[in-house]
Parts: C-alpha cells; sequence; structure tokens
C-alpha cells in the first residue's frame, strides 16, 4: 500500500486528545499534559467521552470509536494524540472507518495499548502513525526533555528524523547480533503484536525494522510471545529488529514462576531471535518506562547492529 504521511503540525494547530483504551484515575493528569502541549505552542480539544468510564474502558466501543472519528474527520483538528494505552482499542477495530482516516490523514500518536491501532490503519490505509508519548502518561506532570524534543522533531520537522539518541544515564544498547539492515519500520508493545497475529489489523512485516518493547512480563511470557510471533511466521520475513527498554520485565523475585531455574530477558531474546540470522539490538531508548523515542510507523529506516544505532531515513511528515 502507498505510503501516506500526515501534514506537519505547527505552532498554533490544534492536537485532539482522545482515549481510545482506558480510564485515567487522575484529572490532574489531563491537565497536566493539557498544558505540556500548549507550552510548546498547540491549542488542545478533548473528545466528548474522553472522561466516561465503562469499567476497565474509558467509556462504550460506540463512545470511543466515536470520539476518535470525529476527531479525524474534524477540519479544525490538525493531530490527535492519545490520553493513555491500558486495554481495549482493539475491540473498536471491526467498526472503524478506515476510509475517513484515509481521507484525513493527521498525525496520531500513542503506544502500549494503542500498538493495536497503528497496526490496524497502517494496514487498512497505508497512513504513518506515530508511537510516541501521551497526555496522561507521559506529559504530566511535565514533559520529560528527551520525550518532548524527540516528539516534535518526529510531528513537525519535514528533514529526515536522523538517529534516535540513545540518553546517556541508561544502560548501554545490546548487540544481540550484529549486520545492518533497511525497511520499513513497524512495532508497538509486543504484547499487542502477538495478539494481532491472523487477524486484518497485523502489520506487514515483509522487510520491515520491527521494533518492541513491553512492561512488567515475566520471561516465559516474552519467550511465549516470541514463539507465536515465530511459529506464525512473521520474525522471519523482516530484515532485522530494534527491542526497546522492557520495564518491569524479568523474574518476580518474590513470587518467581519457576523458582527452580529461569532465564533472563536478555537470554531469551538471545535464543529466540539470534539464530535468525538479522541485526538484532536491545535496550535503545523506547518503552514504558522514562524515555520515549517518538518512532514513525511505516517510514523507511536503518538498523545497524554493530553501532547499536537506529535511523529514520526519511521525513515522517508532509
Amino acid at each position: 500500500m502507498d505510503e501516506l504521511k500526515p501534514p506537519a503540525l505547527k505552532k498554533g494547530d490544534t492536537i485532539g486528545i482522545v482515549a481510545p483504551a482506558s480510564h485515567s484515575a487522575f484529572p490532574s493528569a489531563l491537565q497536566n499534559g493539557r498544558h505540556s502541549l500548549e507550552a510548546l505552542g498547540f491549542r488542545t480539544v478533548t473528545a466528548p467521552h474522553l472522561t466516561d468510564r465503562h469499567g476497565f474502558l474509558a467509556g462504550r466501543d460506540a463512545d470511543r470509536l466515536a470520539d476518535l472519528e470525529s476527531m479525524f474527520a474534524d477540519p479544525e483538528v490538525h493531530g490527535i494524540v492519545c490520553l493513555r494505552g491500558g486495554y481495549g482499542s482493539v475491540r473498536m477495530l471491526p467498526q472503524m472507518d478506515f476510509d475517513t482516516i484515509k481521507a484525513h490523514p493527521k498525525v496520531f500518536v500513542g503506544y502500549s495499548d494503542i500498538t493495536a491501532l497503528h497496526g490496524a490503519i497502517r494496514r487498512k490505509t497505508g497512513m504513518v502513525t506515530f508511537w510516541g508519548p501521551m497526555v496522561s502518561s507521559d506529559m504530566s506532570p511535565g514533559f520529560h526533555p528527551y520525550n518532548r524534543d524527540a516528539f516534535m522533531k518526529a510531528v513537525s520537522g519535514t528533514d529526515a528524523i536522523g538517529t534516535i539518541a540513545h540518553p546517556d544515564d541508561m544502560p548501554p544498547v545490546q548487540i544481540i547480533r550484529g549486520g545492518k539492515a533497511s525497511g520499513p519500520l513497524i512495532g508497538g508493545t509486543l504484547s499487542l503484536l502477538a495478539a494481532a497475529v491472523g487477524t486484518p489489523y497485523e502489520f506487514e512485516y515483509d522487510g520491515a525494522i520491527l521494533f518492541f518493547e513491553d512492561v512488567g512480563e515475566e520471561p516465559h511470557r516474552i519467550d511465549r510471545m516470541l514463539t507465536q510471533l515465530l511459529q506464525a511466521g512473521r520474525l522471519e520475513r523482516v530484515s532485522g529488529i530494534v527491542i526497546g527498554e522492557c520495564a518491569g520485565c524479568g523474574s518476580a523475585p518474590n513470587n518467581p514462576a519457576f523458582p527452580y531455574g529461569n532465564f533472563s530477558i536478555e537470554e531469551v531474546f538471545l535464543d529466540r531471535l539470534q539464530p535468525l540470522g538479522i541485526p538484532v539490538i536491545y535496550g535503545l531508548g523506547i518503552g514504558h518506562g522514562t524515555y520515549k523515542a517518538t518512532l514513525p510507523q511505516g517510514v523507511q529506516a536503518t538498523l545497524d547492529g554493530d553501532a547499536g544505532s537506529l535511523t529514520i531515513d526519511e521525513s515522517a511528515v508532509s
């Protein structure tokens, strides 16, 4: 499918805030996150059902979907940033009006559960979307300078994004397997990627640079997700793999699932991914932790496994 880049955001543009998944428990998080966006020169508007709550969801499926689609259709809204993740985005996919989204390409930003929307929008429309920081999760009480600068460069810069900076206070990037590869960048949270296998809403993997991360997972669960992607033939189709920070992942120290022995997360990656024979790196500044480089879905990228770096070779916006 042809690549569709949204228009670049500029100061004075309006960003719509939506909650496609779960509800934010703290009203102050929305207020502070809006302030962070407005401090960058944007206006903000909130979706009508943004503060709804329906169990673990931010309102009923039909209402959350109507909010999202109306933001795409509204000519006064220039970009869309999700409030938070949680769970629920996938429930809306069969009813989603992808023609409306394709007809009104806009910057769309989120991560975690929003991975389901990235895959579906990319598969059905070809539009570039952005794995990146969210309003209550990452812009409140403040917007970390690393995340803020990466966000602005990705959604407003018309030059190639370039090499993703690795924060000095993070551990060095680990090289699982060296080599170089290029291809369209796709990915998100691993559990959502695995859950999409076999559905009409998963990414196209052929020749892609795949990035993934996850949060709070035990090594055997990471192994299970990777094994599913392997057995479904997805990972043999990619040209390289970038693993971000897997925040809070590892064997639980007080209640390990396998007290008689376990793998570390890094050992799982070595065991499952090294035999693929493609470049793989681990520990880049993407994930549920402090640092979130904004990554555009579908644009050309180059992975240098020897240098431990990921470079975005083009602009993500028009």
